[in-house]
């Protein structure tokens, strides 16, 4: 099977390493790629916007399965062209995507079927947004509606918050479109959850794992929202008749409606929950694998990771017996540049990643580096991810930390609490 992945970070990365020790895949390229991934998979430098260029190339290349990791290609309806051209896609088509693009449109939906979700107002300018926060209990939240990498989510302690919050979406411009609309929620108070599910052509909804990512910069779950600083799978409290349930009520109900609606939804499910003392609730709609949480999941898991993908895009996950893993717990450790989420240097040395000492549960992947004279330099905001397998989560964290320390990078940063919950209380 000829394979094209969609995509640069460290997502694909793992991406296309599971995909590669599958024996039925028989070409593995992905666009655009990277000096890491080239290591693993052919990288084609095309501009991913340009849809046209990569059906051209999936044409010419007798390209068999398409699997898209980030969600813009997604909400820009490349699923849609490559589909309409007879090419598998593992991916949502644009509207199917829009429960990720649009937190209105996937709060209209729960609204509308009932599942549970945090009491919601949608504003789409900054004057009625301000007299609707003076007139609220605190904290709440406030979020870009559109897509903002994972940092349009604000929790707001005071009115002044709120304030500082509003200005960034409608005058400041700080997430471009993405903020001219807000959602403005109840703050919920939990354990918070991601809970992975696959769904193919024809809907049946497949639960995959459960995971935690930490998204704050800092320790303690303090400072600003990131693309996600580590994150451990499965969820230890979650078991899998609890994840099934789970599925059943914040998935299967979604998946059927768009169907209703004419929207069929193929690929990942990626549902943001919160465990509160009331039952659980959604916070968020994600269309495609999580970024960091697929540095862990792909690790440990032993089933074929295309069959699952191509079973998606045909229509034959009901055939799945059973999902194997290799070990109980997985855990990935983002190593990000001083400075990120806001400013931070690129291209600094990233020395001693060729002299590590990792062992069949270790894992290395690149989510922001570049390769100049056979040197590793930094070239994005989050920049490795080092993965392990095993069946403590204390000890997985202890290896990463002690693979961490055999690298050498002055510009590096990196949480020492990920998995806190469940290690460290």
């Amino acid at each position: 099977m000829n394979v094209l992945v969609i995509g640069n970070g460290g997502r694909e990365h793992a991406l296309c390493y599971g995909i590669k020790q599958s024996p039925n895949c028989s070409n593995l390229y992905c666009m655009p790629g990277s000096d890491s991934i080239s290591e693993i998979a052919s990288s084609i430098i095309t501009d991913v916007d340009d849809h046209d260029a990569i059906l051209q190339f999936c044409l010419e290349n007798k390209i068999d399965l398409v699997v898209i990791g980030p969600e813009l290609p997604l909400t820009q309806g490349l699923s849609n062209l490559l589909m309409n051209n007879a090419i598998l896609v593992f991916g949502p088509d644009q509207m199917g995507a829009e429960l990720e693009k649009s937190k209105k449109f996937t709060k209209d939906i729960c609204k509308k079927l009932h599942i549970a979700t945090a009491a919601y107002d949608v504003f789409d300018n900054y004057d009625d947004a301000f007299i609707f926060c003076q007139n609220q209990s605190y904290p709440l939240v406030i979020k870009a509606d559109g897509l903002a990498a994972g940092k349009g989510v604000i929790i707001c302690q005071t009115m002044e918050d709120a304030k500082d919050a509003l200005i960034k979406c409608f005058k400041d411009n700080s997430f471009g479109d993405a903020g001219s609309v807000v959602v403005i929620e109840e703050f919920l108070v939990g354990e918070e959850v991601s809970l992975f599910s696959l769904v193919d052509k024809n809907g049946f909804v497949l639960p995959l794992t459960t995971a935690q990512d930490h998204k704050k910069i800092l320790e303690g779950e303090k400072g600003l929202n990131t693309g996600g600083m580590g994150a451990y799978t499965p969820v230890p409290s979650i078991s899998s008749n609890k994840m099934n349930e789970l599925s059943k009520t914040f998935v299967e109900p979604i998946v059927q409606h768009l169907a209703e609606q004419g929207i069929k939804y193929q690929g990942m499910f990626y549902a943001g929950l919160i465990l509160t003392d009331k039952g659980p609730n959604l916070l968020e709609i994600n269309v495609r694998f999580g970024d960091p949480e697929t540095q862990a999941i792909i690790p440990l898991l032993e089933t074929d990771l295309l069959e699952l993908l191509h079973a998606s895009a045909i229509g034959t996950l009901n055939e799945i017996k059973k999902i194997k893993w290799k070990n109980d717990y997985a855990m990935t450790v983002v190593m990000a540049a001083h400075g990120y989420p806001e400013d931070y240097k690129k291209l600094t040395p990233i020395n001693n990643l060729e002299n590590l000492t990792l062992t069949t549960d270790d894992y290395l992947f690149h989510a922001g580096t570049m390769l100049k004279e056979n040197k590793w330099l930094s070239n994005g905001g989050r920049v490795l991810n080092i993965s392990n397998t095993g069946k403590d989560l204390k000890t997985i964290r202890e290896t990463i930390h002690n693979i961490i320390n055999q690298i050498n990078w002055d510009e590096g940063y990196y949480r020492k609490d990920i998995g806190w919950r469940y290690i460290d209380e």
